[in-house]
């Protein structure tokens, strides 16, 4: 050995002795460790020391007692280490021991009945101070720390709990910390939506395993924020509204009346000074933003119930005086909070039999995801994505692989019922396969109009995104027009090609077929479902090529019944419906009930108010028929919130029925507007109510109107009160009229056929 190789070795076991001797209780720890690592890579073990040690101690005429054994064995050990290890192993194997005694006080901590937040987050960071390094604690004894840091800060839903612990780690807990407000009187836990956005991140760009490049690139979550349960528990005290504890437990009338006058007693109310303190470090923190405030409690989008559109989100432009945006934050918290004693949440919950439970409300603030354009700020698109393609108008489509429902602009417009407008359907197996055909169709079932933030104004405003785009210089039009003209539909061949936007659609062409978008989604999507073990829905933004996961939950999906065989011995004069599109697979038997609300008796009605009515009435009904078979048919897009295109119905109004049926009069063979991948439509999943689709007009489709208009109405007796209703919602006996048969529904999912039918029970 040379002598500068001599003099770099000393060098090397010098920096060993002066670390070991700053970490003195560790000393054991750390030379037992180095020994190990000498022994695994085979270099010397501890009786060949022990051989080296005692000729060492001959030589120089000592004694070899244990003191002295240990003093040279020791020696040698470091000089070993120091030879064979980079200074880097040496750092990583120091590391190692003192992570090892950090962990057993956090294990200690974290595992203590009485221990506070307080508490184990100070284990927790000073575990996590440790460079983290490439060597781990042993996996059996993480698992269990991180299954008790998950329960104490994210969830303690056993579901969530056991696929979590395989993918978030202790430092994964630490780095959500860091971005929660935890409120200092009560604790808490982050909910949800929050801890299932943050679980799907770690999934799929895993801390301690390799990751996939592309994902890397493209993938992002926006920043964000948690405030924890405890701070909205801590509300509720401070402003003494103890009694809303037992608002769920009041009769469904009396939640639905006070619901409507507590927005009042809510902007009274106020949060504590320090909490206040808190929100406005917070605003000053995050800087003028675009932000939205996200329901994320205890119960929601956990394994089974997604709560879908149940409780607010509330976008806020966060522009202007600090003051200002200060009390906007504090109103879109508010009414977030004020969300989880509404009618449709508690309604919910007991129909899911968890009212008992002591569901608390956190919420999950982002940064919206997007670019300012002028006065407007929004993303390119938005949506849901599901893993599972229920909506497979073809046998072409290959349902594993997922679907996409998204639209331009904020993703609100793909996730709930709304005017008369649509989002771009996209299956990920066939992403340019529509259910529309012609170009014509093509641009009547297009997007319209656009959602964005206008900044100047404060507010979230719908545009008909014609107008929108001849206000503003947007640089992506490539990505999202077609031109259309002469009945003829063409994307755009090259980015610098002018698009006439009075003659253009909303198609998304190039954006499916000249981004890595689709094959992005679906690895996306695989790799979730197989660690979720089962199928899943994510909510997404795409910008400035960039994938945004904003969400991400268990799908509902409807009980698995195999292929749905149709009865081929049905008598024509015994079927009252036929349908073959959008068909769900399903089987509803011994239906006792139709409740038929006349599509074209309702399009007549004059006025907001009138149409309203029928909303309310349907929902009286719904009451009760409750524990009744019963079947609702009626417009098509139940649950819109444009009551000229269906009624205004929500899930509290729908409940009880076993059927809901969308009667689509004139519509030539149009996309089914069954609410594909809107919360609304996840109601009816969770639920387990068959949504069906039926095209009268189609020359194939059978549907015999009128058994509903001639039947008996039995409206005005079992609601005497809307009795002048009679004309447009009509409740029928199916019984009575039909000689004690009921209604028989068969629907193929598969085969995409589906047929209703009088029957006797046993037939």
């Amino acid at each position: 050995m040379s002598e500068s190789s001599c003099v770099a070795e000393l060098v090397k076991v010098h920096r060993i002795v002066r670390t070991i001797v700053r970490y003195e209780s560790l000393q054991r720890e750390i030379r037992g460790i180095f020994l190990t690592a000498l022994e695994e890579r085979g270099i010397v073990n501890d009786a060949a020391l022990e051989r080296e040690a005692r000729r060492a101690l001959r030589e120089e005429g000592r004694d070899a007692d244990r003191e002295a054994l240990n003093e040279y064995k020791n020696a040698l050990i470091d000089l070993y280490f120091a030879r064979h290890f980079t200074q880097s192993e040496i750092d990583n194997h120091i590391n190692l021991a003192r992570k090892l005694e950090a962990f057993q006080h956090l294990h200690e901590v974290v595992n203590r009945e009485d221990a506070t937040s307080a508490r184990i987050k100070k284990a927790l960071k000073a575990f996590c101070e440790i460079p983290q390094g490439n060597l781990y604690i042993p996996p059996s004894e993480a698992e269990g720390v991180r299954v008790a840091l998950i329960s104490h800060f994210i969830s303690s839903q056993l579901p969530f709990v056991g696929v979590a612990k395989n993918h978030i780690t202790i430092r994964d807990i630490d780095e959500l910390i860091d971005h929660c407000y935890w409120n200092r009187r009560r604790s808490g836990k982050i909910g949800g939506k929050a801890a299932g956005m943050f679980l799907a991140y770690k999934i799929i760009l895993p801390r301690l395993q390799e990751c996939d490049p592309e994902l890397e690139k493209y993938i992002h979550v926006p920043e964000s924020y948690y405030f924890n349960s405890g701070n909205f528990s801590d509300f509720l005290d401070y402003n003494r509204l103890y009694s809303f504890h037992s608002q769920k437990y009041k009769a469904s009338e009396t939640i639905e009346e006070e619901y409507r006058n507590m927005s009042a007693l809510f902007k009274k109310a106020s949060f504590p000074p320090d909490v206040i303190e808190d929100f406005r470090e917070f605003l000053q923190k995050v800087g003028e933003h675009p932000l939205i405030v996200r329901s994320s409690s205890l119960l929601e989008d956990s394994f089974g119930y997604a709560f879908s559109g149940k409780y607010e989100s509330v976008f806020l432009a966060n522009q202007g005086e600090l003051q200002n945006r200060l009390n906007d934050f504090m109103w879109g918290l508010k009414r977030v909070l004020m969300s989880i004693f509404s009618p449709a949440a508690i309604l919910y919950r007991r129909d899911h039999q968890l009212i008992d439970f002591d569901e608390r409300m956190s919420a999950l603030v982002q940064k919206v995801v997007g670019r300012r354009f002028g006065p407007y700020f929004f993303p390119f698109a938005g949506g849901v994505a599901f893993s599972q393609n229920a909506y497979a108008w073809t046998p072409r489509i290959i349902r594993e692989e997922g679907m996409v429902r998204m639209v331009l602009g904020l993703g609100t417009r793909a996730v709930d019922p709304v005017e008369s407008d649509y989002p771009r359907m996209v299956p990920l197996s066939h992403p340019t396969l529509r259910p529309e055909v012609e170009p014509a169709r093509i641009r009547k079932y297009s997007q319209k109009l656009i959602d964005v933030i206008n900044l100047e104004a404060r507010r979230v405003e719908t545009i008909p995104y014609v107008d929108l785009f001849g206000r503003i210089d947007y640089p992506d039009l490539y990505y999202a027009l077609s031109s259309y003209a002469n009945e003829h539909m063409a994307a755009p061949m090259y980015k610098t090609q002018t698009v006439a936007l009075q003659n253009s659609i909303i198609t998304f062409e190039n954006f499916l077929t000249k981004t890595p978008f689709v094959p992005l989604m679906k690895k996306v999507l695989r790799r979730l479902e197989e660690a979720y073990g089962h199928p899943v829905d994510v909510e997404f933004a795409w910008d400035d090529d960039r994938l945004y996961i904003l969400q991400c939950r268990s799908l509902a999906v409807g009980e698995k019944i195999g292929r749905v065989v149709l009865p081929d011995n049905v008598a024509p004069d015994a079927i009252l419906f036929t349908n073959n599109v959008g068909v769900f697979n399903g089987i509803v038997r011994d239906v006792e009930y139709i409740v038929y609300v006349d599509p074209k008796a309702y399009t007549l009605l004059d006025t907001y108010e009138d149409k309203m009515l029928i909303a309310r009435l349907v929902g009286k009904v719904n009451r009760l028929l409750k524990g009744k078979r019963y079947a609702l048919f009626g417009p098509t897009r139940w649950g819109s919130s444009d009551i000229n295109q269906g009624v205004k119905v929500g899930y509290e109004d729908i409940n009880h029925t076993l059927i809901l049926a969308e009667v689509a009069f004139k519509e030539d063979g149009s996309t089914p507007e069954v609410s594909y991948g809107t919360h609304f439509f996840n109601d009816l999943v969770e639920a387990s109510i068959l949504p069906l689709a039926i095209y009268p007009d189609r020359p194939e489709t059978v549907f015999r109107e009128a058994f509903l208009l001639e039947a008996p109405n039995l409206l005005a007796s079992l609601v005497p009160d809307f009795a002048a209703c009679r004309d447009v919602v009509r409740v029928i006996d199916v019984p009575a009229r039909t000689d004690g048969r009921c209604l028989q529904v068969y629907q193929d999912g598969q085969g995409q056929q589906g047929i209703g039918f009088w029957s006797h029970a046993d037939q």
